[in-house]
């Protein structure tokens, strides 16, 4: 790579990591070509990027942002997968992977801006997404709110279910006693 080549490289990928809040920082040797192939494939779908860089590359991208926090793990083989929303869904991404593919070796994170060690990185993937989050905060919100409509609704309903016997019942009166003899 050329020098203007090499300024070029650095100058996108410190404005791509300046954008992201959240970088997963793993070693890659031994894995084969179709493994990083549906490493890839995998981490996109999470809408993440993976990048393998030169370390020195690298290095210097990483002065001024968030990721200078964990620069000193770019050694040896290192690649990046990062993004600017969800570090739960790409933990997990990374560490199923893991699970069958033991040539991946985590080195550090930066989850929300925060370095993280990677023994943590494992911790993250536990924890549930965003979405889960989200759902479980609207059913706690809404709990409630049914059970109240459940209540206020019991009364109306009952009074109703009197006023529909009360119709149901045979008439018995005067018109519908046997004539006297």
């Amino acid at each position: 790579m050329e020098r203007a080549q090499k300024t070029v490289a650095v100058t996108e990928l410190q404005s791509e990591l300046t954008k992201s809040k959240n970088a997963i920082l793993f070693g890659f040797a031994g894995l084969k070509v179709p493994e990083v192939t549906e490493l890839r494939r995998q981490v996109r779908g999470t809408h993440s990027r993976y990048l393998v860089v030169k370390n020195t590359l690298a290095l210097r991208a990483a002065r001024g942002t968030a990721l200078e926090g964990i620069a000193k793990h770019f050694a040896g083989p290192t690649a990046v997968a990062f993004n600017q929303t969800d570090p739960v869904k790409l933990a997990k991404v990374l560490t199923n992977f893991a699970k069958t593919n033991p040539n991946l070796v985590f080195k550090g994170a930066l989850i929300e801006g925060r370095p993280v060690e990677a023994s943590e990185i494992k911790t993250i993937a536990e924890l549930p997404t965003r979405e889960e989050l989200l759902a479980r905060l609207v059913y706690l919100i809404q709990s409630p709110l049914t059970r109240l409509a459940t209540v206020l609704a019991g009364p109306v309903a009952n009074l109703a279910r009197v006023l529909r016997a009360v119709a149901e019942k045979p008439k018995s009166g005067p018109a519908d006693a046997a004539p006297a003899s």
